[in-house]
Formats: C-alpha cells, structure tokens, sequence
C-alpha cells in the first residue's frame, strides 16, 4: 500500500445525488463536497448503501466516484465501495478506483449466492483486492443487509494471508463483543471503522477512532462533539450528544430507513439529492412537510 495512513474521524457515507427521473444529477457534487469540507468530515465512502449502489449501473458508479475525486480536491479523504455479487465488476470497479486517484476501497460480502465459509468468503474478495493492491482494502460487514454472517475477526486473521491489502473491516452490526474482538485482534493490526452512528459512543469506548456513517453528512457537529467528548473522558457529554443521534435515527426510520429519510432531509438542508430510485419510493409533499415538523420539534433546523 502507497502512502497508507490509518482512518480517523467521521467518514461520511454519501448519497448519490439524482433528478426526479433517476438520472444521476453530478453536478451536484462539488456542492457536495464543500459542504463535506466545511463539516469537519475526515473523508466520504463513496456508493455504499447510502449511494445505492445495487441501484446504479457500473458506468454510473465510475463517473460519481470521479466526480467526488476531482471535486474533492484532496482536502479529505476519498474511499471507494466497490461491492457487487458480480465478482467481475467488483474488480473492474476496485481497478478504476486504483487508477482515478481513491485513498482506498471497500468491499461488500456477496448477498444473492452468499459465501458459506470465511474462506469463500476470502476466495471472493481476494481477486477484487489485488486489482488495486497499492489501496487499504476494507471488508464492509453488514449483515443486516447481506445475511452473510461470517466470524469478521477470522476473515481478518484468515483473509490478511492471501491479502496483503487488507487493512480492516467497516463494521456495520451490533455484535459488540465480536467488533472488540476485531479492535484488539492480532495486537490491534486492523482498523475497525464503526458503522451504526446511533451507536457510535460504543464503537468509540472499545477503541474504534473512526466512523462511516450516513447521519454524519447532514448531523456532523453532533458526531464530532461525541468524539472530542470521549477524548476528553467526559461521558455524561458524550451521552447527551449521542441521543441527539438516537432522535434523529428514531426520525428517519419514520420516513422510510436512513438512505430514503436521509436523502430528504438532504434535500432540506439545501444539498439536492432528489429522490432516491425505486424500490424506494419518492418523497411526496406531505411527507416533506410532517419530516419538517418532526425536525424542528427536535431542535434540528431546516431551511
């Protein structure tokens, strides 16, 4: 790995910006991205699940992660999701982000044909690592969503064997015994990036230094105040801002999960990320208005 350099902070999950139609809106980005620079964000993981990635086509997930490289303008970091049950376009995808200039990708298990054993689960992953060996290669973990549910901290000790890339695990689960397993295992060789951000207080308490998280794009000053307040070993703060988020989560699941809530209360920030592509079903006017209330009644202000 070229220059490799651990993850700290909150890593924003972005949100693909789209028209009414589902085209992809690009030129969204770059606004984008100034409102990631001026948050305080460490860096974006770009077509994750919050980019609904099973939702865009190979060519559209190219261009996007491009778009946010250029823009970005090296003021934060840049992790590309190259996930995909097609092992052949996970491969292309980690490719192209090797050669467009990402600071690393990450890697979804497989949850049509699922790997039954941690070594299909390596033989998957490997191929799509060593297409971009000079990257940190991150095993996105979420089983909620993939049903894969695989010991993570055996792929890690298994799995850095056959790929030498392998710098860790996005950890999006609840079990937080084995994610404190995956802290510490091997001497603490892997980073564990916390993925739940209603939960974020814990990641941090068993040592996670790092985040990727979907709020944080719309929420960051709440996130960053229950980071410098667990630096400062002042719980009953860290606490306080942390139920800001359990609010704001209890919100979003009302209107649909974090990618289609999240993605409206995008747009009511003044960042237009439209509507998402179905499955998920477009926001109406009403729900705009009732998402606006509830914010409010929070304390959370919208233009």
């Amino acid at each position: 790995m070229i220059n490799y350099q651990r993850l700290k902070g909150l890593i924003a999950a972005t949100f693909t910006p789209m028209y009414a139609n589902g085209d992809i809106n690009y030129s969204v980005i770059r606004e984008y991205a100034r409102h990631i620079k001026d948050s305080g964000i460490s860096g974006v993981f770009v077509c994750g699940t919050t980019g609904e990635f099973t939702s865009l086509t190979t060519a559209e997930r190219k261009r996007i992660l491009e778009e946010w490289i250029r823009v970005c303008e090296g003021q934060f970091k840049v992790i590309s999701h190259v996930g995909s049950d097609n092992q052949r376009e996970a491969i292309e995808l980690a490719h192209h982000a090797a050669v467009s200039g990402a600071d690393g990708i990450g890697c979804i298990a497989p949850s049509f044909f699922k790997p039954e054993t941690v070594k299909n689960l390596i033989d998957f992953l490997a191929p799509i690592a060593a297409s971009a060996p000079q990257l940190p290669f991150y095993y996105y973990n979420m089983p909620s969503m993939t049903g894969v549910t695989l010991s993570v901290a055996q792929f890690l000790h298994e799995g850095k064997k056959t790929i030498p890339n392998l710098a860790g695990v996005k950890f999006t689960h609840n079990n937080l015994m084995e994610m404190s397993d995956c802290i510490h295992l091997d001497n603490c060789a892997f980073e564990v990036l916390h993925g739940f951000d209603e939960t974020l207080i814990c990641g941090l308490a068993l040592g996670a230094v790092a985040g990727v998280g979907s709020t944080y794009n719309y929420l960051p000053s709440v996130y960053l105040n229950i980071m410098k307040a667990m630096e400062e070993s002042d719980l009953q703060r860290a606490r306080a801002f942390q139920m800001q988020s359990v609010e704001i989560v209890k919100i979003i699941i009302r209107y649909g999960g974090g990618i289609r809530g999240g993605k409206a209360i995008m747009n009511l920030i003044g960042i237009e990320c439209g509507a998402c592509r179905l499955p998920l079903s477009p926001f109406i006017s009403e729900e705009y208005d009732a998402l606006k209330k509830d914010l409010e009644y929070i304390g959370f202000s919208v233009k």
